[in-house]
């Protein structure tokens, strides 16, 4: 009988636009739901009652390396015009060995809310990393 592992997290992709950008981390993935206390005067508990309330869903941060003339995360940020900005849905998958999506996430209204170049340092060894942060509308999560 063979082994059965829990999935890796290092091989994913993010598409947007139907366009396939290779990303070194995402974060961000959760959904979150509120929580309302309620208690009426007649009640014979002496506690409050807990209910579902709205959804939350936080930001998404994507990092990757920064290339020479590539300017989509700044393009993407500077479409903002007027209390209007580009929305795009998002699909990040992570894949098997197959490169198959075995877990997918689809972002539904994202748009950029910050971009950030990584840090200059005269003496560091390492690839400059970029991020963009996104705000959306939901999340769904498909586990294949």
């Amino acid at each position: 009988m063979a082994a059965v592992y829990p999935l890796p997290k290092f091989h994913f992709q993010v598409e947007w636009g139907g366009v396939r950008l290779g990303f070194s981390e995402v974060t961000g993935l959760n959904v979150e739901t509120d929580v309302i206390e309620y208690r009426e005067g007649a009640s014979p508990e002496y506690h409050k009652i807990k209910m579902p309330g709205l959804q939350k869903f936080p930001n998404i941060t994507l990092k990757r390396g920064t290339f020479k003339a590539d300017n989509e995360f700044f393009t993407w940020w500077n479409t903002v015009a007027l209390n209007t900005i580009e929305r795009r849905n998002l699909i990040i998958s992570l894949l098997n060995e197959n490169h198959e999506p075995v877990v997918v996430w689809k972002v539904k209204q994202a748009w950029p809310s910050k971009v950030m170049s990584g840090d200059l340092k005269a003496d560091a060894n390492e690839v400059l990393i970029e991020s963009i942060e996104l705000v959306h509308e939901g999340l769904t999560i498909q586990n294949e």
